[in-house]
């Protein structure tokens, strides 16, 4: 292994929107600061995410002083949205957690259903410290998380992307490849490791900030979809699926629960401390 330091930041305020690339990042208890807590639901209460609903990947939500979003996606003009007051929650599930969020204004709600093509509507997560809790099989008391899959942070390296794509440009839907990380939808990027070394990881510091790891990434639908044109393919999948597949799931990537509060910055040397 080589030199290893933070290549890239991610932080996605609207849950399956596209991502924003900071040079860096407030680390709170649960995750990169301003990091999906957003959401959409449908009339039944059920986040909407890419596996749906592909097109949200070219959606976009920028932050706005005071912490709240403007919105732009194609054919719509851009929305600015306030942080709700937390005056009233509405109930929603996401992967069969019930959890309560906070309505956005009634614009956000119409903006968001043009765009999609049916009613949804916008919630904000507004106290991350009680609202969901981390999946307890792998969780430590207490930790908590956002609208993101299940945990704090999703950490990607680059040589394991480059490894990936190399069986990809050899497989059965070479021209597909090579993928972009962005497919992975990461929190952060780590460069200078050896290909797949983050499968032995169990605690790293980026910077002076901890990190516990919780367990490996299982990869779905949404590694398939083109991030700017929101088509989908075979790749990944068809290729995690013949070379990491790892207890029944096509693996990529390692869920992270940070285990100190910090700001993290592009260059941050990553440490690999057990």
């Amino acid at each position: 292994m080589g030199y290893a330091r933070l290549l890239s930041i991610h932080v996605h305020p609207v849950k399956a929107f596209r991502g924003l690339s900071p040079r860096e990042a407030a680390v709170e208890p649960w995750g990169l600061a301003g990091d999906r807590r957003w959401a959409l639901i449908d009339d039944g209460g059920k986040v909407v995410t890419q596996r749906q609903q592909p097109r949200l990947a070219q959606a976009v939500a920028e932050f706005t002083p005071g912490g709240g979003l403007r919105l732009s996606a194609p054919g719509l003009e851009p929305l600015t949205v306030a942080v709700p007051e937390p005056v009233e929650t509405v109930p929603l599930e996401i992967f069969r957690d019930k959890v309560e969020g906070v309505p956005a204004a009634a614009a956000a709600h119409a903006w968001c259903s043009a765009y999609l093509g049916f009613d949804v509507r916008l919630v904000h997560m507004d106290d991350p410290a009680t609202r969901r809790a981390v999946d307890p099989e792998y969780a430590l008391p207490g930790e908590t998380v956002t609208f993101a899959d299940g945990y704090p942070l999703l950490v990607a390296a680059s040589s394991s992307l480059d490894a990936l794509n190399a069986l990809i440009a050899r497989g059965e839907h070479a021209a597909e490849g090579p993928l972009p990380m962005n497919r992975f939808r990461p929190n952060m990027v780590v460069e200078g490791t050896d290909p797949w070394a983050e499968d032995g990881w169990s605690r790293i510091t980026v910077g002076e900030v901890g990190f516990r790891v919780a367990k490996k990434c299982g990869r779905c639908v949404v590694t398939t979809t083109d991030q700017s044109t929101s088509q989908r393919g075979k790749e990944p999948l068809y290729s995690l699926g013949r070379h990491r597949r790892i207890d029944g799931k096509l693996v990529f990537g390692q869920n992270l629960v940070p285990l100190s509060g910090g700001t993290i910055r592009v260059g941050d040397p990553v440490r690999i401390v057990g």
